[in-house]
């Protein structure tokens, strides 16, 4: 005769196990690569990559002649200056320096201003260590 009395406890434990390891396996994956996160406002929608040092917004709609960032990692109250991005090419604009103090969760503030009018993108992103 098998005894299943304990195995319900174990399965439990083994399927809690596998979760925590694709949780982990999928914050690795979203840290480390600078993921490109895309949103959209009234005005403007942009892709933007963001790593340690560098963010690379790209227009997909409307055009702008300044784009500015901000930082805030609400976890930890940290919160970073606005930043002015250099326009590198037209619809491709690129903030670089100590955009964020650490790796971690960060919402992200995108302010653009153009012929359509001032708006502002505000998203989440992570930032790799």
């Amino acid at each position: 005769m098998i005894r299943t009395k304990g195995m319900k406890g174990l399965g439990g434990l083994v399927l809690a196990g596998l979760l925590a390891v694709v949780v982990v396996a999928f914050v690795v994956a979203r840290t480390s690569g600078g993921d490109p996160v895309t949103t959209a406002g009234t005005r403007y929608a942009v892709t933007v990559t963001a790593d340690r040092n560098t963010i690379d917004v790209r227009l997909d709609r409307g055009e702008a002649d300044t784009v500015t960032v901000a930082a805030v990692m609400p976890a930890m109250g940290h919160a970073m200056p606005e930043a002015t991005a250099r326009k590198a090419a037209p619809g491709h604009f690129v903030a670089e320096g100590d955009l964020f103090s650490m790796g971690g969760g960060w919402e992200l503030s995108v302010r653009l201003t153009g012929p359509p009018g001032e708006e502002t993108l505000t998203f989440t992103t992570l930032v790799a260590d």
